[in-house]
């Protein structure tokens, strides 16, 4: 028996139908159950307190508990590969990070392609760095900064967290702008003591120095962001003295790759609606934070550009992870 066409698509749109149906309404009952959101760092962690302020948040609007699960390993790939490898249904969550965009570059044996295999959700924020020296340093300025590298070659050293950390990456991108040359000293523990004494300056998270900043026992010269941060009123942007210069780390939530779109678009209105709450905004500032809400369209958007720059800057500067 031959089908004429109008009764062929007819057939056809309700074969669709009942395929798009229950997914559907699986993702208008989301969620049914508890949410593990995995996070790549150790519990206290900035990202780890983070996480936790917006899973309660998403848990009281959703009706359902979000669980931060801490699963630190391999600068970020462990938890990474284990949501990769999540049944796509909502239920297990990423806290995405710039260590996903960095390590990109800096690992040559991936067992996946983050942009490809995590479907980004929600950005909740962005955390820029401050350039702090010792007082010791005589330079009161960005330019008189430079200038004093310039005239003292391999004789600054340059702490961080670890190599790939905000702190090491904004200082080879400030390297490369201005053709001063310092010496990376990547630490496993804290690097303050050493700050304090002037053996090292950084480019640091912000609510790691603000109070030795407030006391005087270090000198903020800029903030690394584009936009002045109110955690330290009064302190300029590098970019106004480096024109194009802006280094910050974000996070934000991603999902395993074909998760359906409404249960991310459903959790992106959830993650913004929070970022909005007054309450939500004054902790991410006490953390050095700035509510960074995006579609999830602008999201994948600004993750690959922020690989692809990080990528030219790791490449350039010749760095691997250890």
């Amino acid at each position: 028996m031959k089908l004429g066409r109008r009764p062929f698509l007819r057939l056809a749109a309700g074969a669709a139908a009942l395929l798009v149906g229950p997914r559907m309404a699986r993702a208008l009952d989301y969620p049914t159950r508890p949410v593990r959101l995995i996070v790549q760092f150790f519990p206290g962690s900035l990202g780890d307190i983070i996480a936790r302020v917006v899973a309660q948040w998403i848990s009281n609007r959703l009706g359902q508990q979000f669980v931060v699960e801490s699963q630190p390993g391999a600068g970020g790939n462990l938890a990474t590969a284990m949501v990769v490898r999540a049944p796509p249904n909502g239920y297990t969550l990423l806290e995405v990070t710039s260590a996903n965009a960095w390590n990109a570059t800096l690992y040559d044996n991936l067992s996946f392609d983050f942009i490809r295999d995590i479907a980004p959700v929600a950005c909740i924020s962005q955390t820029p760095a401050v350039l702090v020296v010792n007082p010791s340093i005589p330079a009161g300025t960005v330019p008189e900064f430079i200038a004093y590298a310039k005239a003292n070659p391999g004789k600054i050293n340059m702490a961080s967290g670890g190599i790939g950390t905000l702190p090491h990456v904004a200082a080879e991108l400030f390297k490369a702008m201005t053709g001063v040359d310092f010496v990376h000293v990547p630490y496993s523990s804290s690097y303050l003591p050493d700050l304090l004494s002037g053996q090292v300056q950084a480019f640091s998270p912000i609510p790691t120095v603000r109070e030795q900043i407030e006391a005087g026992k270090l000198r903020a010269l800029a903030v690394t962001d584009a936009a002045p941060s109110s955690s330290l009123p009064g302190i300029p942007t590098l970019g106004e003295f480096v024109p194009g210069y802006e280094a910050s780390a974000f996070i934000g939530v991603g999902a395993p790759r074909d998760t359906p779109t409404e249960i991310i678009d459903k959790l992106n209105d959830a993650i913004n609606a929070g970022l909005a709450d007054p309450e939500i905004q004054a902790r991410l500032a006490q953390l050095g934070s700035v509510p960074a809400p995006m579609s999830r369209v602008e999201f994948g958007k600004f993750i690959v550009e922020y690989t692809a720059k990080w990528g030219r800057v790791i490449r350039a500067a010749g760095i691997k992870a250890q």
